[in-house]
């Protein structure tokens, strides 16, 4: 079994936020495959089950807020005996720009607080990460950037990365992070 987790804030106040991007794709991605999320308060998620071709994927939104995602995901992954090696993260990356996308397989946090809390609570760093750009503010704080809502042109860029990364999930789900990297390169960036 695989865990696909999509990071961000429970609430309808924190919905359409530049934070909640990984909410964001799962919803999209369990609509597109007629999947539904369901509460599992045991793990202070909700969760969907999608039988992919790739096998069972358990789609993951933790509920306890981003700065706690690690005490939903770790649970979780050790109830059902899933390593690292088999969880993917989506999130939302301040130091790429708005439409671009970047997969990274193991090391730090970076400083995003929700991979911060993964790493406290899951010991094994070498997940796959799945970086969505949402870029940094020309100026102002940037707790009010990552929790303000995206104009049209980055919700653009979202919907076409969401499109690609639907595209390119069986790649990252089998581990072959590499060729789905390339791919997502030369799909965002056509010669």
């Amino acid at each position: 079994m695989k865990i696909l987790v999509g990071l961000g804030n429970p609430g309808s106040k924190y919905q359409e936020t530049r934070h909640n991007v990984g909410f964001r794709f799962l919803d999209q991605l369990a609509q597109s495959e007629g999947v539904q999320f369901s509460a599992s308060p045991r793990f202070r998620a909700e969760s969907a089950t999608w039988h992919s071709q790739e096998g069972k994927v358990l789609l993951l939104k933790p509920q306890t807020f981003m700065n706690d995602s690690g005490e939903s995901l770790a649970p979780l992954a050790h109830y059902y005996d899933v390593e690292a090696k088999d969880v993917v993260v989506v999130y939302d990356d301040l130091d790429l720009p708005s439409g671009k996308l970047r997969l990274k397989v193991g090391g730090g946090h970076g400083g995003h607080n929700g991979l911060r809390s993964i790493h406290q609570h899951f010991k094994d760093t070498s997940y796959t990460r799945v970086k969505v750009g949402i870029g940094r503010p020309e100026h102002g704080a940037i707790v009010d950037w990552v929790l303000g809502r995206a104009g049209e042109d980055d919700r653009a860029n979202e919907a076409r990365i969401f499109h690609i990364l639907e595209e390119e999930l069986s790649l990252i789900l089998t581990g072959q992070t590499d060729t789905a990297a390339n791919r997502i390169h030369l799909k965002l960036n056509p010669s």
